[in-house]
């Protein structure tokens, strides 16, 4: 053997050593990419149903958000009707029933004053009994 074939001896030698070294790494790394590989799987096979349902509770609450708009449309309606009706009763029924109780009321005091011979009347009112002047034309009044 010449030197030659003992440097290529030690070449071969050392690098099988170097790939014995780099073989447990290697198959570590083949381990964790079959597992990668496998939660990935498992993952996408979790994520599609999960999908689906998010799908369907969103078609769900897209209708009832449609219902919703539907009975807060007819509430709005609603309040408007009764708004309307408040106003036509208001109109109809409270202006001739004010003007019946105004009736009704100076009837009242017509007939009892008229029943006490007009005595109310004077009673009633102090405000239009006549002031003392004082000679200057101004009546109870002070300056």
């Amino acid at each position: 053997m010449d030197v030659g074939q003992i440097a290529g001896l030690i070449a071969a030698i050392a690098f099988a050593i170097l790939a014995g070294f780099l073989i447990y790494p290697l198959i570590r790394l083949g381990k964790l990419f079959d597992q990668l590989a496998q939660t990935i799987k498992q993952a996408g096979d979790h994520v599609v149903p999960t999908l689906d349902e998010s799908a369907s509770t969103v078609t769900q609450l897209n209708q009832t958000l449609t219902d919703v708009n539907r009975i807060s449309a007819a509430a709005s309606t609603t309040a408007g009707n009764v708004g309307a009706l408040t106003d036509l009763y208001g109109s109809m029924l409270g202006k001739p029933v004010i003007k019946v109780a105004a009736f009704l009321y100076a009837l009242r005091k017509t007939i009892s004053s008229f029943l006490s011979g007009g005595r109310d009347s004077a009673e009633s009112k102090p405000s239009t009994a006549k002031k003392a002047d004082d000679g200057q034309g101004n009546e109870g009044g002070t300056r």
